[in-house]
């Protein structure tokens, strides 16, 4: 683990010499020799000072490095206008390391450390980089609503240290003197992180202030950190979990379907990407809450999903906004005939959006939804709307931003560029090809 925690601190000096492809090349190598490096196991290895990785683990880790090279890719502009390109890189390789120590540590301390250290980059990228002066107000909503439940956390992982002596997952026991405010404090943050409807807020409001960078990162891996540490909890804190768990499944369920109407009223592109965004996790939060086998691969499955789709959708709102200078449907239509080969990729992210074959999306929605049925058969009306509505709103984002009555106002009369293409293919590629090879997903436990 120290090889790979060394690999992202020595790509540091190489940001002073503006070397902006040479990183984007480095990380492509720590991402492959970790790929191969490690081995995906049920169980902690290379176990080194409380880092390891499982399964779980590596994937997330694997993500986060793929996002965060292609977040450089994406924002290629920022070197174009000089625009504080050093410390935009610095920030990027900072979050990238606070993300993949998250997720390495078998600590449950230190878990919630870099937890909320990731929170410290995210929030520079939005005030540095986001484009209106309504990013304060967004930064302060995503710092806020994390840090509401992120206090109760770290005071119950205190108390569960009290009782437990230790804080490593594999050590925590499920039966130590709990109570239900303290399952409440040790899922909350990680409900809001998801998040969970009602308390999701933050989540359209930061994406759309967001960079690009910003709003790749807040939607393929910061949505994540709440899954992957539901995940973890869940492993000791079953006793209170068959009790009260029900109460998310059916507040998510009704999320899902509502979140699904919202969508279909959206204008603003990353608002609606957002919203189908809190949709999905709402699936996801099910998938875990119902304690099975099935839910908790169906959820990992998902998330690595959701992670590509998502910031590959977002990458290209950001390439029409470049083109528009707005992120409004109203304006962004009839981009078929004025970027017809981009039309092909809206299209592609589009319908695995809509979890279309063969894509990753229909493999994790289909083993969440064998989960949630296995949970209670009453689920089935609320799993048919999300996956009906699902499907509508990614044909309406499609359709009305590339059909229609073309803007006048066009700033360039480009089809796109080749950083562009490969930007979208390194999204569309991962997320159609690892269904190959998902058994090493169905081998958690």
């Amino acid at each position: 683990m120290m090889m790979l925690n060394f690999g992202l601190l020595f790509l540091i000096p190489l940001v002073f010499m503006n070397y902006w492809w040479l990183i984007v090349f480095f990380l492509m190598i720590i991402f492959f020799i970790n790929m191969f490096f490690f081995s995906f196991s049920n169980f902690f290895v290379f176990f080194s000072y409380s880092f390891g990785v499982d399964i779980i683990s590596l994937s997330f880790i694997l993500l986060t490095i793929w996002i965060t090279l292609l977040m450089i890719i994406s924002s290629y502009k920022i070197k174009l206008l000089n625009n504080y390109k050093v410390e935009f890189i610095m920030v990027c390789l900072f979050l990238c390391l606070s993300l993949v120590l998250a997720f390495s540590t078998s600590n449950l301390f230190m878990f919630y450390l870099f937890f909320e250290t990731s929170l410290i980059p995210t929030l520079f990228l939005i005030f540095g980089w986001g484009y209106q002066p309504e990013r304060l107000g967004a930064g302060f909503y995503l710092l806020f609503y994390t840090m509401f439940a992120s206090l109760p956390l770290l005071l119950c992982i205190f108390y569960l240290y009290n009782n437990n002596f230790s804080l490593f997952y594999f050590l925590m026991n499920g039966f130590v003197n709990y109570n239900f405010y303290i399952y409440l404090g040790m899922i909350m943050a990680f409900l809001i992180k998801m998040p969970l409807v009602f308390f999701h807020f933050w989540l359209p409001k930061a994406h759309v202030e967001a960079p690009i960078s910003g709003s790749m990162i807040l939607a393929a891996i910061l949505l994540k950190l709440g899954g992957y540490g539901l995940i973890r909890v869940m492993y000791f804190m079953y006793n209170y979990s068959y009790v009260y768990n029900y109460i998310y499944i059916v507040l998510s369920l009704y999320g899902t379907f509502v979140i699904g109407i919202i969508c279909l009223v959206q204008v603003d592109m990353k608002s609606l990407i957002a919203y189908s965004s809190v949709s999905h996790m709402g699936l996801v939060i099910c998938g875990i809450f119902t304690l099975n086998y099935w839910g908790v691969c169906g959820s990992l499955v998902l998330m690595i999903a959701h992670g590509l789709c998502s910031s590959g959708l977002f990458c290209l709102a950001n390439i029409n906004y470049e083109r528009v200078s707005s992120r409004s449907l109203y304006i962004s239509k009839g981009m078929i005939t004025f970027m017809p080969t981009m039309s092909f990729f809206w299209f592609l992210l589009s319908a695995n959006n809509m979890a279309c074959p063969p894509s990753l999306n229909l493999l994790g929605e289909i083993i969440l939804i064998n989960s949630v049925l296995s949970w209670s058969s009453l689920t089935m009306m609320f799993l048919f709307m999300m996956s009906f509505l699902s499907c509508c709103y990614s044909i309406y984002l499609y359709s009305i931003s590339q059909h229609g009555f073309i803007f006048g106002g066009m700033s360039n009369n480009s089809s796109g560029n080749v950083r562009e293409f490969l930007l979208l293919l390194f999204h569309w590629i991962p997320l159609n090809f690892i269904i190959l090879k998902t058994d090493i997903f169905l081998l958690l436990f």
